[in-house]
């Protein structure tokens, strides 16, 4: 009995083999051995097939058997996302056999999918009204999408894309970044002009907008901001208030932070009703449980993180607030959570001196200053405290809480460690006010009161896609990307609508911006340098600094055209400083040195004096974590390490297996691809066990855990010399000791890093593990239905959520904190100046 396929009209026909056998070679084209490919990619498939199997079931059972191969050759992603494509194009545009057809089909349709997704009240009718379409159409080059991995296709169509009302998809890449490119153009005098050149950049994954633009922009509810930062006042109006900003910005899909460290304490009293407060737990976990209940653009639950400093009378309650066990109604299970750590609280950690923790009712003003002048204040209270004149107040020891911050960093993976003086003292926006805390992901650093809710809006150049053919990077091309990218963003400000008054008035008096950069270690790989060596310090330092130049100079040139941000006057841009020169701010504040590299290759003398008229952003840069636009583009977030070569992610789109592509190369140029390819799974992507592989290639391959953690510092202190705001700096430990984590953290904080994000910590034990082979058959119908221990100090550890959940096919068994130790480990700092 053959078998039949169930058509999309329900019509049934013979399977045919040949037609299946044509689209595998098609998206087999161009690479090795393809014809081997689609020899295996078809006999694997029949096992999976049966009688009424549905095309749509078909194109996904081709595309499985596809991806089961991936671990053999990464190239089998390629011809996984064609596939993908294919079906796509299908979808949207209809049926085709050549490209040329393909391309014609683009054009064809584009006028009438725009026309329809205005009609059905789904995109901001603009798009129809200002742009030349059929000149956009002309544009519009389908190849660009063979640029895309099969993991970035599925996040486009899934995250990202315009369905229409019935369900229909709308949109095949290309439209996709051209409405983008459109819906960013909107203010522009000549939008067709500017769409294009964004067009241009961001449809070969050269610049890449951040989450919430990527999901909103060009449509009815453009909510294009990335990042809102807001403080809670202790008045219980405002915190109805902040409670119901809360609401109306975690529907707009953006990430926000909260400070709580005004709220007075538990026990604190209360004189209108002569009563005593329940302290700032309780009304977190009311936030914790509305970010549950109004989800981000209806897809995942709202991102907040918590900010408090660690002076405050509940600071050993926050600490507890992501515990497994405890009070529920005293726990928040959906935010996340962050300290607000001071240069004081720092220098009394290394004199093993007390601290002493307040009640803000009667500290009122610590929360607004910052270095020398919070000093001075927090002594004075710590004298009023010895001297019986304040009613509420605990003394600890400064590194029994410092212990007790990082034991809990551990166990929960929070709070995150942010440094305020270091924030503060290198704001080059510090005219408008203190700054006091960070934002969902620890990246931006802006000053708000109860008038503002600081607002940052987000992008990231892609690093892989400035190399040249020669593997060498491609400075001109990176400004490039820059001022484009500074314009773009510059442009969001006055199309973004957030319904949150305070922070739609911060966002056009401040007009803050904050341009990152991603794929750093995949360039280092493609360099053949190792990321812990000076190679890739310098790296980073000169690619950074040229990226800042640029974006200033963008800034600069938009104030000459459209005006000076608002509060331009009196902040230290208008004094001629640019973000190298708040190092030496911060250093004499601190009365520390900041062992950080100094030097720099740009004339940036001349580029101070520019400066002092003008420029259009009150921030420029910031390195966000970029997980997920970071999958789209093909390339390593942000500035982390590779976790490991071959691993399994997992995503709100599925789960992918990805094998790191430039370790197959540089392997298949020595012919040992073939040959170590099974022993590398069976050490779930470890290569520096492996006998055959080169130690210069093992150099350049280390993982995450066999990375020294001073690396981790030293190449964001380099590149946070050009940043005005800071980096979203994921730790990575193989040691559990917590003596040792005091020392690497402290020195985070002496080489003038602002923030660090997640800490990763390398699991004790396996407790799943992929074959060798795969029984791809029974996979694919089921799916149908049908090195170094650290910094110089030990080893250890276990493992911590992520935004993107990522292992080495295994299961990490639950982390249980070392004892502390009393050392301080401070003799090895790490990095080299």
């Amino acid at each position: 009995m053959g078998i039949t396929v169930v058509k999309r009209n329900g019509q049934r026909e013979q399977y045919d083999a040949n037609k299946i056998n044509l689209a595998i070679e098609e998206a087999s084209q161009g690479l090795d051995d393809s014809i081997a490919w689609v020899t295996q990619i078809a006999s694997e498939l029949e096992i999976t097939l049966f009688d009424g199997i549905s095309t749509q079931q078909l194109d996904e059972a081709v595309i499985q058997v596809a991806l089961q191969n991936v671990k053999d050759d990464p190239a089998f992603d390629i011809v996984a996302a064609r596939l993908l494509l294919k079906t796509i194009y299908k979808r949207v545009l209809g049926d085709y056999t050549t490209a040329s057809q393909l391309k014609n089909l683009h054009r064809e349709h584009f006028a009438a999918n725009m026309i329809r997704g205005v009609e059905e009240g789904l995109l901001d009718p603009r798009l129809t009204s200002l742009f030349d379409l059929d000149a956009l159409a002309a544009e519009i080059e389908p190849i660009h999408d063979e640029l895309l991995k099969y993991i970035g296709v599925v996040t486009l169509n899934n995250r990202y894309g315009i369905k229409g009302r019935n369900g229909d998809p709308l949109e095949v890449p290309q439209y996709f970044w051209m409405r983008i490119s459109m819906g960013l153009s909107l203010n522009e005098a000549n939008p067709t002009e500017h769409a294009l050149n964004f067009y241009r950049k961001m449809s070969q994954l050269e610049y890449l907008a951040a989450g919430s633009t990527l999901v909103n922009a060009g449509t009815i509810y453009p909510q294009l901001a990335n990042c809102f930062v807001m403080e809670m006042q202790d008045d219980m109006e405002h915190i109805a208030k902040t409670t119901r900003d809360v609401m109306w910005l975690t529907k707009g899909t953006g990430g926000i932070g909260l400070s709580v460290t005004k709220l007075r304490s538990q026990g604190s009293p209360i004189r209108s009703n002569n009563t005593t407060s329940t302290g700032p737990i309780p009304f977190m976990h009311t936030i914790d449980s509305i970010l549950r209940a109004v989800s981000r653009g209806g897809k995942k639950f709202g991102a907040l993180c918590f900010y408090m400093e660690n002076w405050h009378l509940d600071f050993p309650e926050f600490l507890d607030l992501r515990q497994n066990s405890g009070d529920p109604y005293r726990r928040t299970r959906t935010a996340n959570t962050a300290v607000w750590i001071s240069d004081e609280f720092m220098k009394r950690v290394q004199n093993d001196d007390s601290w002493y923790l307040f009640d803000p009712l009667e500290v009122g003003d610590l929360n607004e200053l910052y270095g020398k002048a919070f000093s001075e204040r927090y002594n004075f209270y710590v004298a009023e405290a010895e001297a019986g004149r304040m009613n509420m107040y605990k003394k600890i020891g400064a590194r029994e809480q410092f212990k007790a911050i990082l034991i809990s960093l551990q166990s929960t993976s929070h709070p995150w460690l942010t440094w305020k003086d270091t924030i503060n003292l290198r704001a080059l926006n510090n005219n408008t006010g203190t700054i006091h805390l960070s934002n969902l992901c620890t990246e931006i650093t802006l000053p708000q009161d109860e008038d503002n809710i600081s607002v940052c809006n987000l992008a990231s150049i892609n690093l892989s896609r400035h190399l040249t053919a020669d593997n060498e990077v491609d400075y001109l091309k990176l400004a490039e990307s820059a001022k484009l990218a500074v314009r773009q963003l510059d442009n969001l400000i006055d199309i973004t609508r957030s319904s949150v008054q305070e922070a739609d008035f911060s966002n056009s008096q401040n007009r803050a911006i904050g341009l990152g950069l991603m794929g750093f270690t995949d360039i280092v790989e493609r360099l053949g340098f190792s990321y812990e060596s000076e190679e890739a310090y310098d790296l980073i330092d000169v690619i950074t600094e040229h990226i800042s130049y640029a974006a200033i100079e963008a800034s600069i040139e938009l104030a000459q055209e459209r005006g000076a941000y608002t509060n331009f006057p009196g902040s230290r841009w208008s004094q001629g400083l640019v973000p190298f020169d708040s190092i030496d701010l911060a250093e004499a504040d601190r009365g520390i040195p900041i062992t950080v590299n100094r030097k720099t290759t740009l004339d940036w003398d001349a580029l101070r004096e520019r400066v002092k008229g003008g420029i259009r952003n009150a921030t420029l840069m910031a390195i966000a974590p970029t997980a997920s636009i970071g999958l789209v583009a093909g390339t390593t977030p942000g500035l982390d390490p590779q976790f490991s070569q071959i691993f399994s992610r997992a995503t709100s789109s599925g789960k992918f297996l990805e094998v790191n592509r430039n370790l197959v190369v540089d392997l298949q140029k020595l012919g040992l691809w073939e040959r170590v390819r099974e022993d590398l799974l069976r050490s779930q992507g470890d290569v520096q066990n492996i006998a055959l592989i080169p130690d210069d290639i093992k150099a350049t391959y280390k993982t995450s855990f066999q990375l020294a953690p001073s690396s981790f510092i030293e190449v964001a202190a380099r590149a946070q010399k050009w940043i005005d705001q800071a980096i979203s700096r994921n730790m990575y430990l193989e040691t559990r000791d917590v003596g040792e984590m005091m020392g690497i953290y402290s020195a985070a904080w002496e080489r003038g890093v602002k923030t660090t994000y997640y800490l990763h910590m390398k699991p004790r034990h396996t407790a799943e593990q992929s074959t060798v082979k795969v029984n791809k058959s029974e996979d694919i119908s089921n799916s149908m239905g049908g090195a170094k221990k650290g910094f110089g100090f030990g080893s250890g550890s276990a493992s911590a959520p992520a935004p993107h959940s990522v292992s080495a096919v295994a299961k990490a068994e639950p982390s249980v904190p070392a004892p502390a130790r009393r050392g301080f480990g401070f003799g090895a700092t790490g990095g080299k100046s």
